[in-house]
């Protein structure tokens, strides 16, 4: 199938990405032609296949200055939500599969992955500090239920009493508030939930597969109904189709119970820009042009500026407008910049059978 061919709605029904860009490693193309099989409008809608990956390891690290944390964690590689303008789908080139619809129909599930964590938690030397887990991929997107790996993860951390944020858009993270709860009790979790839009419909365009803003405002509610602390993320802010609804999302995330507030300019890395532009010619033909044309202004005339400092928040008059509309609204709303930090000083291996115990 050419890179540029855009399937049948009816084939990719609930998906965000309209075709399979070729993954840039691969020195071959895939194109349809005409051979007497069924034609595309013939073929069954596109199901989620899921497949699994045994790691070595699963904390990874990055030195990125325009990061909070230092380790992250992913329980699955692609993602279901299907957000179109998702970053993390370059990701998937790494597999030798595209970062269009394969990025949200063929997923790699990491059950040993809680294991894993608690050897490499166990290692001598090993010194805490927060994990991040739902920085690349959701851990609360649909496969979660039926597999359960985000709450093993949780697990093994709320045992380690290791410091760990969460950022999801999925409401399934109400299932596992009592792990939680209790760790934040500690000074150990926190959770941000990211809100694009208020607009349902939008939402749905955008996010397929996301519960709606209404529903992750009501997640919002339930975890800091427990104590647990939550940022309202509004992000990524789309120039021109989203950011007039900058004050309303503050706003509204507040009612509902965050404790702070942060916003990500959109930013369309390699394979994201040609998704995100067909994306865009379909569901909003009359405005496509003026939206890119915003985002090109807020990442100094190009669709995407990668040099850190930028690439996340912008550059130039209008990104500078946006971030002042934000930051007013925050403080209108009397919600922080961040959260407080997580405690490191809690943790400790977890004692094994066969232990001697300790007599104080």
């Amino acid at each position: 199938m050419a890179s540029e061919q855009i399937l049948d709605k009816a084939r990719r029904k609930g998906r965000g990405a309209g075709f399979n860009p070729d993954p840039r490693f691969e020195r071959l193309s895939r194109r349809a032609e005409a051979d007497g099989w069924p034609r595309e409008a013939d073929l069954p809608p596109l199901r989620t296949e899921v497949t699994v990956e045994r790691p070595r390891q699963v904390i990874t690290r990055n030195a990125s200055p325009d990061l909070g944390f230092d380790r992250s964690i992913n329980p699955y590689r692609g993602c279901e939500h299907g957000c179109i303008y998702c970053f993390a789908r370059p990701s998937h080139a790494w597999l030798g599969l595209s970062p269009g619809l394969d990025f949200e129909t063929r997923l790699i599930a990491r059950p040993d992955a809680p294991a894993v964590l608690a050897r490499e938690l166990s290692r001598k030397g090993y010194r805490p500090a927060p994990i991040a887990i739902g920085t690349n991929t959701d851990p609360y997107q649909p496969v979660e239920r039926d597999r359960g790996i985000m709450r093993g993860l949780l697990e093994v951390l709320r045992e380690f009493r290791h410091p760990v944020g969460v950022v999801t858009k999925g409401s399934l993270i109400e299932r596992d508030i009592d792990i939680l709860a209790e760790m934040a009790a500690q000074g150990l979790a926190k959770v941000g939930i990211s809100v694009t839009t208020l607009d349902a419909g939008l939402a749905r365009a955008m996010e397929p597969r996301v519960p709606s803003p209404a529903r992750r405002l009501t997640t919002v509610a339930r975890l800091a109904e427990a104590g647990i602390p939550v940022r309202l993320m509004a992000s990524p802010i789309v120039p021109g189709l989203t950011d007039h609804e900058i004050e309303r999302i503050v706003a509204a995330g507040a009612e509902a119970g965050a404790r702070a507030a942060s916003m990500i300019v959109l930013r369309l890395p390699r394979e994201v820009a040609p998704l995100f532009r067909a994306w865009l010619e379909e569901h909003y033909p009359d405005r496509a042009r003026r939206v890119i044309a915003r985002i090109c202004e807020v990442h100094g005339g190009r669709e995407y500026d990668p040099a850190w400092g930028k690439r996340m928040s912008g550059q130039g008059v209008y990104a500078e407008l946006m971030r002042r509309r934000f930051d007013r609204a925050r403080k209108a709303a009397g919600l922080a910049r961040d959260l407080p930090p997580l405690r490191r000083d809690l943790y400790a291996l977890p004692p094994r059978p066969g232990d001697q115990l300790s007599f104080f």
